[in-house]
């Protein structure tokens, strides 16, 4: 699968919001956003007037961008969100909550999404003691994300725990810092997603 690998910075312009790619980066004054207001390009400082097309299709783009996802994929997230019961939108952010490398971002193990997708794909966590390198693997309520033991006494994850351990961890995670691991407890609501995404936006996108 095919990834971004220019300067994330320049994404978080383009919607002019914070995406928050870039882990500490995006809370001190060396973020894009808050040094340059406007869309990166010679253009970007011109008006810029939205569709009703052009608004739905930056929400698209604003919500794979935060999540790291391509397009296909996306795509197939939508689909199975469409199929469930219940509200469309809400059931694909919690579908890309679900994904391991937003889990192990959301249990503090991750400055950010990109940190946190490089860790799986290195081998360093398992689910329910089993060992997962993939992560898009989507997690279900009651599994166990940890740190394997291997990897525990790694610099990389001590200077992790020490800086996200103050900072607590979402509602509808369960976590044990001493253990370095989690357990996914319930599925998030939407108030306690917070993503800067009018989801409602992408519904009407894919539903044309």
């Amino acid at each position: 699968m095919g990834r971004h690998t220019g300067a994330v910075c320049r994404l978080c312009r383009r919607e002019k919001d914070k995406l928050y790619l870039k882990g500490d980066r995006c809370y001190s004054d060396k973020c894009g956003v808050t040094r340059r207001t406007y869309p990166p390009g010679d253009h970007g400082q011109g008006r810029t007037k939205f569709s009703e097309f052009g608004q739905q299709l930056r929400e698209k783009q604003k919500a794979r961008r935060i999540y790291g996802v391509m397009e296909r994929q996306f795509r197939r997230y939508f689909k199975e969100a469409d199929r469930r019961k219940g509200v469309t939108g809400e059931i694909l952010l919690q579908l890309l909550e679900s994904r391991l490398d937003n889990i192990v971002y959301r249990m503090g193990m991750g400055r950010s999404r990109a940190e946190a997708r490089q860790l799986i794909n290195h081998g360093h966590f398992q689910v329910n003691g089993r060992k997962v390198d993939i992560a898009s693997y989507l997690t279900r309520v009651g599994d166990i994300v940890a740190v394997r033991e291997n990897s525990r006494n790694k610099p990389v994850f001590k200077q992790i725990a020490e800086d996200r351990e103050q900072q607590g961890v979402v509602d509808w995670l369960d976590m044990n810092h001493e253990k370095l691991e989690g357990k996914v407890v319930r599925l998030p609501q939407r108030d306690e997603i917070d993503v800067p995404v009018t989801e409602h936006l992408i519904v009407e996108l894919y539903s044309r």
